[in-house]
C-alpha cells in the first residue's frame, strides 16, 4: 500500500513537472523577444509569480485551457489516446512518460531508503519521514533538470534552486536530529562552482553555461567529498562517451551542442546512492 501511494503521489508530481519544465524552458528561451515596461510589470500580482505557477495547464498546441478530467495523471492521456480533446493533435508522449518516471522514482527511493541502506530501522519518527520527502522531492528535481536540457538544453532555475533548499534543509535536520554535520559539503559545493565557472570562462561559455554552475553547486551540497568527485568523473566520462558515439553516428557534429546537465545528474545519482557499493566492491579508494 505504501508503494502504491507513493506512486500516485508521484504520479501527480510528475504532471506538475510536465508544467514547470515546458513553462520554464519556453519563458527562458523567448527572454530575449520580451520587453516589459514598467507599467505593465507591476500591472498585477499574477505576473510576479513564476511561470508554473500563473494560470491552469492547457494544450501545447490550440492553447485550450484544460478540465479536470483531461488532466489526471496518466489516465488522462490514456483515455484521450495521446490526443487533445480540442484540436485533437498528439499530446506529447513525454508528459506521461515524465509522470511514471517520478512515480517509479519515489517507489524506487523510498524502496532504497528502507532496504538497501536500512534507513527506518535506524532512525525512527520525524526525521525519517521528512528525510524522505527531501529525497523524494531532490528526485523530482534532478528528473525535471535531466528532461528539460534534454529537450530545450536548459536547466530550469526554480528546480536547481528548489534542490539547492532542500539540500540546505537536510543539512539542517540531519544536525539537528542526528548532531552530523558534514563540513565538506560547502566545500564541495564551493568547490564544483569554481570548477565549472573556470570552464564557462576558458571555453567563453561554449563548453559550459550558468545552469551547468548552479547545478555542480547543487551537486556538491548534497554530495560532499569525495563523491563529488566520483560524481564528476562519471559525468565527464559518460559525456564524453556518448559524444563520440552521437558524432560517429552522425547525429551531432564536432560544432554540435550537447546537453550535459543529464550526465551531471546521472553522476549526482549514481555517487548518491551507489558510491560505498562501488568503492567495496569494485576496489575504489577514496582520493
Amino acid at each position: 500500500m505504501i508503494y502504491f501511494i507513493l506512486f500516485i503521489l508521484g504520479l501527480c508530481i510528475g504532471s506538475f513537472l510536465n508544467v514547470l519544465i515546458y513553462r520554464e524552458s519556453h519563458e527562458e528561451a523567448s527572454k530575449t523577444k520580451k520587453s516589459k515596461s514598467k507599467k505593465n510589470r507591476f500591472k498585477n500580482l499574477n505576473q510576479h509569480l513564476p511561470s508554473w505557477a500563473q494560470g491552469r495547464s492547457y494544450c501545447d498546441h490550440c492553447h485550450k485551457k484544460l478540465s479536470w478530467y483531461d488532466n489526471i495523471p496518466l489516465l488522462s492521456y490514456i483515455a484521450l489516446k495521446g490526443k487533445c480533446r480540442s484540436c485533437h493533435k498528439k499530446i506529447p508522449f513525454q508528459y506521461p512518460l515524465v509522470e511514471f518516471l517520478t512515480g517509479l522514482q519515489f517507489t524506487w527511493i523510498y524502496f532504497l531508503l528502507k532496504s538497501n541502506l536500512n534507513f527506518f530501522s535506524r532512525f525512527e519518527g520525524f526525521y525519517s519521514f521528512l528525510t524522505l520527502g527531501i529525497y523524494l522531492l531532490l528526485g523530482a528535481c534532478f528528473l525535471a533538470i535531466f528532461m528539460a536540457d534534454i529537450k530545450y538544453q536548459i536547466i530550469p532555475d526554480s528546480a536547481v534552486f528548489g534542490g539547492i533548499i532542500l539540500g540546505f534543509l537536510k543539512i539542517f535536520s540531519d544536525y539537528r536530529f542526528t548532531g552530523m554535520l558534514d563540513i565538506s559539503l560547502f566545500s564541495s559545493a564551493l568547490g564544483a562552482t569554481l570548477f565549472f565557472l573556470s570552464l564557462v570562462l576558458i571555453t567563453k561559455g561554449k563548453g559550459m553555461g550558468i545552469g551547468d554552475i548552479k547545478l555542480a553547486f547543487l551537486m556538491g551540497l548534497i554530495l560532499g567529498y569525495p563523491k563529488i568527485i566520483m560524481a564528476l568523473l562519471f559525468a565527464f566520462l559518460t559525456g564524453a562517451i556518448v559524444g563520440v558515439i552521437l558524432v560517429l553516428t552522425k547525429e551531432k557534429s564536432l560544432k554540435s551542442k550537447i546537453a550535459f546537465g543529464p550526465f551531471m545528474i546521472a553522476g549526482t545519482i549514481t555517487a548518491l546512492f551507489l558510491a560505498d557499493w562501488i568503492i567495496k566492491n569494485l576496489g575504489f579508494s577514496y582520493f
